[in-house]
């Protein structure tokens, strides 16, 4: 087995390839989106969040990302979350978050297993989170994991009209929010 990167090599590495990577373990692994192409749906939850999130961001000091900016879960692995809600000063050329308060993943069939088990895990372990937030594609159904002292509750919305507080950030998300301007197969939505 090669050398393991340093996430510093990573990204030096990374900014001469055409497509995005993680590194995981010390090694470059695609970006599990990259093996097939992002649904319209998922597209459209990620834009769904950062529109609900961005206008109570404004003026807190904090800020979001996409999957374009890299989060630290271990020494060696660095995960690409959907959205990033990060607490810190901006370094302009960083190619990482430094202090995230929120991760969200939006869940695709092909990217189940590895969100909600292996980087749930990892996010888990990230000192400064507050909130990771799973979001689904195929129905209206979100799982926020909230930190609580030492461990992490979880609790799940499924209702249109459902509200998911997050006030270690000063903001709220409505599932109808999340999920604008979609439709779901009879039976699926909840109403």
């Amino acid at each position: 087995m090669a050398d393991r990167m340093t996430p510093e090599a990573f990204f030096a590495w990374q900014n001469t390839q055409a497509e995005p990577y993680e590194l995981v373990d010390g090694h470059p692994r695609p970006h599990a989106k990259a093996f097939t192409a992002v649904s319209r749906w998922h597209d459209h939850v990620t834009v769904n969040l950062l529109c609900a999130l961005h206008g109570p961001m404004r003026g807190t000091g904090c800020r979001l990302t996409t999957g374009n900016v890299a989060l630290r879960t271990g020494p060696p692995t660095l995960r690409r979350p959907d959205v990033t809600v990060e607490n810190a000063p901006m370094i302009p050329d960083s190619y990482e978050n430094r202090a995230p308060r929120l991760v969200a993943e939006v869940i695709s069939p092909c990217t189940t297993t590895i969100d909600c088990f292996r980087k749930l895990a990892e996010y888990r372990r990230h000192p400064s989170l507050a909130y990771i937030l799973l979001v689904e594609t195929r129905f209206p159904g979100t799982v926020l994991y909230r930190r609580e002292g030492e461990g992490w509750a979880d609790e799940s919305f499924e209702a249109l009209d459902a509200v998911i507080e997050l006030p270690a950030i000063g903001a709220r998300l409505t599932l109808a929010d999340v999920y604008a301007d979609m439709t779901f197969e009879p039976g699926r939505a909840a109403q």
